[in-house]
């Protein structure tokens, strides 16, 4: 929406395309990069504190989601570089 778009304008060029799927379609369809965010989403639902919405202020649950980001990310290139 227009939030979404003022938003990240301030933040550098963007381009949101949503995916929808047909109303024809019948069964399971393949959704062009759906899955990463979902994947996303699923990896930060694993910490605690994202896993339900409390936060009061977008500042907060902005700063809680960049530290679960942080969190996910050192563990993996830790996992990768122990000695």
């Amino acid at each position: 929406g227009d939030k979404l778009r003022s938003a990240l304008a301030s933040m550098g060029k963007w381009t949101i395309e949503i995916i929808r799927r047909s109303d024809t379609a019948k069964g399971f369809q393949i959704l062009p990069r759906r899955w990463v965010v979902e994947r996303t989403f699923a990896w930060l639902g694993r910490c605690r504190r994202l896993a339900k919405d409390w936060e009061k202020s977008i500042a907060s649950s902005t700063a809680w989601t960049l530290i679960a980001s942080i969190r996910m990310l050192t563990r993996r290139t830790a996992r990768h570089y122990q000695a």
